[in-house]
């Protein structure tokens, strides 16, 4: 895995703060989909387990699987007992026991994308869903936004992340279904999207940011200058915005 994907551990008890949980609703929307009870679970790269509760608190068991130690440290600290959690990158996984459900929170773009969906569906028992969720966080007023982009100019470009296969925003599919949906692997692709909004302090926005890949490979110095120049253009509360989208698909009956 590249550095950028293992340089959330150093920040693992902030990620836990200030990174957001996951709705009920997601659960319920890929119960649904599956169609019959989900009892078991595999996720890949768990982080400090925020859809690992979501899931497991509803009876799932689930193999939490994270390659950083101390994120998987972190999770240990949250999880019920019905969570096995697993040190080990997607592209460390064997085939052998196969899971209902094979879910990835904001974290399938780290994974190795040569050979992804073969990997993934030897994972699955037959008829088994993959889901994978995520999305930006930013800043729901336009003009908050572009006072932040302009702080933040000066010591760093621009913090988003671009689809992994080139694919525009404006269209109808994104990433990873348009990858899914080309797969002899899968079936059914879906895109569905829950709409989030809430509001926080400035100073906790600011430790979101703390959290995010762009920041964390910033020299300490210079990333601590960034924060103090935005910090002085956020009003005292920040209104979130960070709509989940989700991506779901079964293993392929003919392959």
């Amino acid at each position: 895995m590249s550095g950028r994907a293992l340089s959330f551990g150093a920040m693992a008890a902030a990620y836990e703060r200030f990174r957001p949980g996951y709705p009920v609703e997601l659960f319920d929307l890929v119960m649904t989909y599956a169609g019959q009870p989900v009892r078991t679970a595999l996720e890949i790269g768990a982080g400090t387990g925020k859809a690992t509760r979501l899931f497991a608190e509803r009876g799932v068991a689930v193999t939490a699987t994270e390659p950083d130690n101390a994120m998987l440290t972190e999770l240990r600290k949250h999880v019920p007992a019905n969570v096995t959690p697993l040190r080990a990158a997607f592209e460390d996984l064997r085939p052998g026991e196969r899971y209902g459900l094979v879910y990835a929170a904001a974290a399938l773009h780290w994974t190795n994308p040569d050979g992804r969906w073969s990997r993934m569906a030897a994972l699955l028992e037959p008829g088994g869903v993959f889901a994978s969720f995520g999305g930006p966080v930013g800043l729901a007023d336009p003009a908050v936004e572009e006072a932040v982009r302009a702080a933040r100019a000066p010591f760093l470009e621009s913090d988003d992340s671009p689809s992994p296969d080139g694919t525009p925003p404006e269209h109808a599919m994104q990433w990873p279904g348009t990858e899914l949906q080309r797969s002899e692997w899968f079936s059914d692709v879906q895109q569905l999207v829950i709409e989030r909004r809430w509001t926080m302090s400035a100073r906790d926005y600011v430790g979101l940011l703390s959290t995010i890949s762009a920041y964390l490979e910033l020299p300490a110095a210079v990333q601590e200058q960034a924060f103090r120049h935005i910090l002085q253009v956020l009003p005292e509360t920040v209104e979130i915005a960070a709509d989940l989208t989700i991506h779901l698909a079964r293993t392929a009956t003919v392959r």
